[in-house]
């Protein structure tokens, strides 16, 4: 969008549509501006303050959009499995989000550092990463989605009661398909650790109520939960089932990830009884506690306070 600052013509018009402060702001926002030679003579302007305005905002702009560059490609690296490599490039561009002030890349690059650490089998280091990308993000979507890896890590560290309060929040104020389906797929999961039967057949009954619309890596993530779950409660036939209907849709979708993940637990599954019966009683309190985690407690347990 193009904006217009012309010089005032009436007599003795002082003032000046736009200052350079607001010029600043509005092309850094992505606006073309263009100040009339002259323009803010009158109030004490001088061409020259615009055009350092203008200045100002293009770098601002570029050591942003920089910084984003830089991201990507670090995601890049994390996709591909490099981890370690990933977290120590997403290390070094959180510190020059913090020194430069964009609060948005400093969100993205904790939260990728995050992702870094849980794929390592780090969740209780993924977690305060977690965290502070929900606090950094302004963008509420955003910040659902940081919050609903909080929730998903805890659970991996085995506290269920911090994961359904970072995940009922998301499921409570998500807007995105997307993020409420992932939201209710989890907090199923988190019934059937607890061993709730109850819980865990009103969220998927949550969940294939939304079934229709979720595309292909949802709708395997469902099955291979589901699956889960009914081993827990020890129905191991139905679990079978279930997690070879998603290694179906994991397949038909080329999720290479999800396919290989599927086959490891189904492959398990014929042994699992043992494992299942020492999970039986889930510890009430979570395996990992550090003060940074328990710091993240008790932030979640004020959510929606």
């Amino acid at each position: 969008m193009r904006i217009g600052v012309p010089k005032e013509t009436a007599a003795d018009e002082r003032r000046v549509a736009l200052v350079p402060e607001v010029v600043s702001r509005l092309i850094g926002s992505g606006f073309d501006v263009l100040v009339e030679k002259g323009a803010g003579d009158g109030a004490a302007y001088p061409d020259a303050a615009y055009s350092e305005a203008g200045e100002l905002a293009t770098l601002a702009g570029d050591r942003y959009s920089a910084l984003l560059s830089r991201i990507g490609r670090a995601n890049t690296t994390l996709g591909r499995g490099n981890l370690a490599d990933a977290q120590r490039g997403l290390e070094g561009i959180l510190a020059d989000a913090r020194a430069a002030g964009e609060r948005d890349v400093e969100a993205r690059a904790e939260q990728g550092i995050a992702a870094a650490f849980y794929y390592m089998g780090q969740s209780a280091e993924a977690i305060p990463h977690a965290w502070h990308a929900f606090e950094l993000y302004e963008e509420e979507d955003s910040q659902l989605r940081a919050l609903g890896d909080v929730g998903t890590m805890l659970l991996s560290i085995g506290d269920a009661t911090g994961a359904e309060r970072a995940l009922a929040e998301v499921f409570r104020r998500g807007r995105t398909h997307e993020s409420v389906s992932n939201a209710v797929i989890e907090l199923m999961h988190c019934a059937s650790f607890r061993r709730d039967h109850v819980g865990f057949a009103r969220w998927r009954e949550r969940c294939e109520d939304r079934l229709a619309d979720m595309p292909p890596n949802i709708r395997a993530d469902f099955y291979l939960k589901q699956g889960i779950g009914q081993a827990r409660f020890g129905r191991y036939r139905r679990a079978g089932v279930l997690m070879k209907e998603g290694l179906a849709i994991a397949g038909a979708a080329g999720l290479h990830e999800f396919e290989f993940r599927i086959e490891r637990i189904l492959a398990g599954l014929p042994n699992c009884q043992q494992t299942m019966v020492r999970e039986a009683q889930p510890a009430t309190e979570p395996m990992v506690q550090t003060a940074e985690l328990r710091e993240v407690s008790e932030s979640l347990a004020q959510l929606g306070g």
